[in-house]
């Protein structure tokens, strides 16, 4: 990577003195940060990550079986022989030199992460490729660098990133590929014809009418909420009033009932 940066430097210097009569010009872009705002990126490191998860306790778990064959070894090596003790230790490094196997296999510098890592950002390197291509031709830039890579940037105008452009340009390919109707072309459309600036404000108009939405719900919400509260209480008053008058009746009931079998008691 020094050596490229080394090159680019040499070619920078050497441009610059044969377009003398004009200023290059020159844009930039963070990797990074479009791989963090690309779905379909996320979605597919979530799916590695979950991977690396289940490698990582397949390594655990096989490094605590050997510590419990070493633990057994020593509590039982003085009732073993020889033989027995070096069966079991040739054992153990067996599985030792499984487990390195196993580890390199899975995170080596030619392991199953690099390569699925590598498929994994290749489809949005290249899209970020064609959409570089694009923008610098119509905006004729004479480099585009990545500022996330090792070249070193000691000062960078945000004027000159055109990291959003890519995004947008990322975007818009991906909803090509997800029309169904003439309706959606015709979206499109409108929605291609507007600038990055215009994007940005009609995003942040929606966002602002959906935070509205979201606190219209929340207190339409909390609303129902206080008047589900109050029906309860009413109706758990109207229970407790009518079980109450249920209960004073059986008492004058049990009462009678009590009076007549005294008289007929007396009677008798």
């Amino acid at each position: 990577m020094r050596n490229y940066v080394i090159t680019l430097c040499i070619s920078l210097f050497c441009f610059g003195a044969s377009q003398a009569q004009r200023s290059i010009r020159l844009g930039y872009v963070d990797m990074n940060y479009i791989l963090e705002n690309v779905p379909e990126y996320k979605e597919a490191q979530a799916q590695l990550d979950q991977r690396v998860a289940g490698w990582k306790n397949e390594i655990e778990k096989r490094n605590k079986e050997i510590d419990q064959m070493k633990k057994t070894l020593d509590n039982e090596r003085v009732l073993l022989t020889q033989e027995l003790i070096k069966e079991r230790e040739d054992e153990i490094r067996f599985m030792q030199n499984e487990i390195l196997e196993y580890q390199q296999k899975r995170f080596g510098p030619e392991g199953d992460l690099m390569k699925q890592r590598s498929i994994l950002v290749q489809p949005i390197q290249d899209q970020v490729f064609n959409a570089v291509q694009e923008i610098a031709k119509a905006r004729q830039y004479d480099f585009v660098l990545d500022r996330s890579s090792e070249l070193v940037m000691l000062y960078a105008d945000k004027k000159h990133d055109i990291s959003d452009q890519i995004l947008l340009s990322i975007k818009r390919s991906s909803k090509r590929n997800q029309i169904n109707s003439r309706t959606d072309k015709q979206e499109l459309e409108e929605t291609e014809a507007l600038t990055l600036d215009q994007v940005e404000e009609r995003e942040e108009r929606e966002a602002e009418a959906n935070a509205k939405q979201t606190e219209r719900e929340r207190l339409i919400a909390e609303r129902k909420a206080t008047r589900d509260s109050i029906q309860a209480a009413k109706k758990a008053e109207f229970e407790a009033r009518r079980q109450k008058l249920l209960d004073e009746r059986q008492r004058r009931r049990d009462s009678i009932l009590e009076a007549r079998q005294k008289i007929k008691d007396s009677i008798n």
